[in-house]
């Protein structure tokens, strides 16, 4: 326990702790390591004060150090953490302000006043996201070093009556970058259950009220975009710049509460996206880079059972659904086209917090109508619907029980379209529901917990829009052997029920583990306001294994582990059965190994004919492993591989080294190349209808073998002037090649058995690109074409950031983004050549001038 006193005279936050009020404060010491040693006394002394008053939470940390000229003392932009290139000591100032046991607000710096804050949910999940406006002053000495904060109270978060004083959760940690050692004011080990749950106590807060909090944040903003085009398309404009302006707002409500709302919101990234080549069946998953969406949304977390190992993956709001794509396209007739890159979202606003045991999280979005520009080949010119105005919605909460050690919440989210009678009635889903309830339970603080949840999904809409769901890589409801599932393909439904549900129980400690058991049917629908992949499964997942952060004579920190994942389909047929051994150290010089052996038996494959006959993927086996040198040195190597081969002839390889570089202690420099090769079998091409193909219920199944590689260099430079000036710029050049060979048809369902296209029976015409197959039978089947599939990809992604935070809670941004992208249907694979062609291509320049103007109290 540490007891604050109230500050009486002025205080400046310069990092000396020479100001008279800190007298008053009483020093609190006895940090002991949590790593390396957990439990031992920290080889150097750190002392603690807090003060407070109306307004403000004082908090001066004094840390000794027997060798100061050795103090790791890096520079980086604010939010930096080691992945960004800073090496560096860090002092970790953590509150617990609703003293609930299970969310905390972290304040970080070094020794050079670099600024992190994070937000901490569930008992040690994070939010790095979170952003707030205060202030620290650090300082190096003879003796060490000093950070000096001051955290305005409205940046906290708490509630109820304050007239017998106020206690809050309360943890320091202070990691020494050389010795890669952390030390923590409450003890605390990696392998504990729990963190915030085991923080100390902060006492002698008499006469704190709830501050009023209103922040207002205006921005304006002008982009400028240059890009390729035809000079003959009457919609294209070489030269675009857009200038907005708008604002956010933040305001406190009863209980700890805060409402953001958004005027004109600026929804734009300034990060790009990942280039990816996806030839699944589902949909790739990005990460959300705007911050009006990633503030908070740990609140919005739903079905986060608490377990070491998964099968299936789901992502119950994923918010990059709101300001999509706009999902309809243009007529085949178009000659030119304007289509909106990203829906208009005309507003959002959202409530967030916690009041008493209860967390709160209510999200509202609209986004208007999107129409395209169109011209047709007959020269009509017209403008066409491609998304309807849609609201969306989401509702969270939580109540904590037994001092927040067991909590049981609930989910609801709304999907409503306005979709008409005409052009989007027939292709796009009406309404979307979506909700659950979930629980968390913990025993023996924490070393046991255990977790579920149970939801349920409605989508409505026209026969033909709910017709088309059902055909979705999703359900597949249309398959020919849908009986095997219990499936019916129904046209005449104008609405589609499903459920999801998991329970799991892991244990946490020296020995840990876990198993899960989940399920879901095939009727559950996510993608209005969620992610989902495969549906229609049982799975059983467990996973046990051993750890240790003791350093011994040969390694500093260890575990060992097996695990497994079964699943099987709603007919009883085994869809997956993978089961590995894996295992991780840490040495005494910070060099440190992974490795992964995994065996996944043969299984069938429901998605692999794309609304066919069910499938079959051969056993694999496959090994992974990684290598880290010492994270300390300025020069530090990273190299990844995997190999994979399975039992007919398949492989798969990636080699992935990386380099980490840091010519000065405010310079980071990244290189990560990734090389990938993928032989693989069984790629779908075409599916052809022809009654004489029995065996397969009336369809020919053409799949061929392809040869997949891919190269890729992500590069990153960072450069930081001070604490609140930075420069980052991001480059991507990426190039995949496929290939094409093996035609062949499927002979029967759930097998490997393939009939091969002999040179008699295949053709290729260059004029038309075009493959003519002619199955030879003795039932004279048709022949049938296929479009030559091979092809190139290449791209070119990057962008390059000016910030300067120049006053607290206000930053001025200058953004340049570059896209390249091109395409040759050539298959083979030169990196010359394809590297090469990327820099001819005509690239699309977007400029980008921001600036926000916090104004808060």
């Amino acid at each position: 326990m540490i007891r604050a006193a109230r500050r009486t005279t002025p205080i400046s936050i310069d990092g000396r702790l020479d100001d008279a009020a800190w007298a008053a404060a009483e020093p609190s010491t006895g940090l002991v390591q949590s790593y390396p040693q957990p439990g031992a006394a920290a080889p150097d002394q750190t002392e603690v004060r807090v003060l407070y008053d109306d307004d403000a939470l004082y908090v001066g940390i004094r840390m000794f150090d027997a060798h100061p000229d050795s103090l790791a003392a890096g520079l980086a932009r604010r939010d930096a953490t080691a992945a960004t290139g800073i090496y560096s000591d860090w002092v970790h100032l953590i509150i617990d302000s609703y003293h609930d046991r299970r969310t905390a607000f972290r304040f970080s710096t070094t020794p050079r006043g670099v600024q992190k804050d994070v937000y901490t949910f569930n008992d040690g999940n994070e939010d790095t996201n979170w952003d707030a406006v205060w202030e620290v002053g650090a300082r190096v000495d003879s003796l060490g070093w000093v950070a000096e904060y001051r955290i305005p109270l409205s940046q906290l978060r708490f509630g109820g009556d304050s007239s017998s004083g106020r206690v809050w959760g309360f943890q320091v940690q202070r990691d020494i970058a050389r010795r890669n050692e952390r030390d923590t004011w409450a003890p605390w080990t990696p392998q504990d259950g729990g963190f915030v749950s085991r923080f100390g106590d902060l006492t002698g807060l008499q006469g704190i009220r709830v501050p009023e909090r209103l922040e207002i944040t205006p921005y304006v903003s002008s982009t400028l975009t240059r890009s390729p085009g035809d000079a003959a398309n009457p919609f294209y404009d070489r030269t675009h710049n857009k200038p907005s302006i708008g604002g956010d707002l933040k305001y406190g409500l009863p209980g700890g509460l805060t409402l953001s709302a958004t005027v004109n919101p600026d929804f734009g990234q300034v990060e790009v996206d990942p280039a990816v080549v996806n030839l699944s069946a589902f949909e790739t998953s990005f990460p959300e880079k705007r911050p009006f969406f990633l503030e908070g949304s740990d609140v919005f977390s739903f079905g986060q059972v608490v377990r070491h190992n998964d099968y299936g993956g789901q992502t119950y709001l994923y918010s990059r659904r709101i300001g999509r794509r706009p999902q309809l396209g243009v007529p085949g007739n178009t000659l030119y086209a304007d289509v909106p890159n990203q829906t208009t979202i005309a507003g959002a606003a959202k409530v967030t917090g916690k009041t008493g045991p209860w967390t709160v999280g209510i999200l509202d979005a609209v986004t208007t109508q999107q129409r395209a520009r169109v011209v047709t080949t007959t020269g009509l010119r017209y403008d066409r619907p491609v998304e309807p105005l849609t609201n969306y919605f989401a509702g969270r909460v939580k109540r904590d029980f037994r001092g927040g050690a067991t909590t049981v919440g609930a989910m609801l989210e709304r999907t409503t379209r306005s979709v008409g009678d005409t052009t989007f009635a027939p292709l796009l889903r009406s309404d979307a529901t979506f909700g659950g309830v979930d629980f968390e339970h913990d025993m023996a603080n924490r070393t046991w917990i255990t977790s579920g949840f149970f939801a349920g999904s409605l989508v409505q809409g026209s026969r033909q829009a709910i017709a088309a769901t059902q055909r979705t890589s999703t359900h597949y409801f249309q398959r020919p052997d849908s009986s095997l599932l219990h499936l019916s393909y129904d046209t005449t439904l104008t609405s589609l029920a499903g459920y999801i549900g998991e329970v799991a129980l892991q244990k946490q400690g020296a020995t840990f583990g876990s198993i899960a058991i989940k399920t879901s049917s095939p009727g559950l629908e996510l993608n209005d306001l969620g992610l989902q992949g495969r549906t229609g499964y049982s799975a059983v997942s467990t996973l046990i294994g051993r750890q240790s952060f003791t350093a011994g004579q040969h390694l500093r920190s260890w575990a060992a582990y097996v695990y497994q994942n079964d699943a099987f389909n709603y007919g009883g047929r085994g869809i997956f059965h993978g089961y590995a051994a894996a295992g991780d150290a840490t040495f005494l010089n910070l060099w440190s190994v992974s490795g992964t052996l995994i065996y996944t038996a043969d299984s069938y494959d429901e998605v692999l004919l794309r609304g066919g006959p069910e499938g079959r993927q051969p056993a694999v086996r496959q090994v992974n492993l990684n290598v880290n040198s010492d994270s300390r040195r300025p020069v530090v190597l990273r190299l990844g591989t995997s190999y994979a081969h399975d039992v007919i002839g398949g492989y798969y390889k990636s080699l992935s080294p990386s380099v980490d570089l840091r010519p000065s202690s405010n310079v980071h420099l990244n290189f990560a190349p990734t090389w990938s090769r993928l032989y693989d079998h069984e790629q779908l091409v075409r599916t052809v209808t022809d009654p004489r193909a029995t065996n397969t219920y009336g369809r020919r199944y053409v799949l061929a073998t392809l040869t997949q590689s891919t190269l890729s260099l992500d590069t990153r430079v960072d450069v930081t002037i001070s604490p609140t000036l930075s420069f980052v710029m991001y480059t991507q050049p990426f190039v995949s090649s496929g290939r094409y060979d093996g035609y062949k048809e499927l002979l029967a369902p759930g097998t490997y058995s393939f009939a091969e296209y002999g040179p008699s029976q295949i053709s290729y015409g260059a004029a038309n690109e075009q493959y003519v197959i002619r199955p030879d039978d003795a039932a004279g089947a048709p022949s049938f074409t296929i479009n030559q599939p091979n092809f190139n990809v290449r791209s070119l992604r990057g962008n390059a950031v000016v910030r300067w935070d120049y006053r607290p809670g206000s930053a001025l941004y200058f953004v340049w983004q570059q896209q390249r992208s091109d395409f040759e249907p050539i298959g083979d694979f030169n990196g010359r050549r394809d590297v090469g062609a990327i820099f001819r291509t005509i690239p699309t320049n977007v400029f980008l001038v921001k600036a926000t103007y916090w104004i808060g109290k």
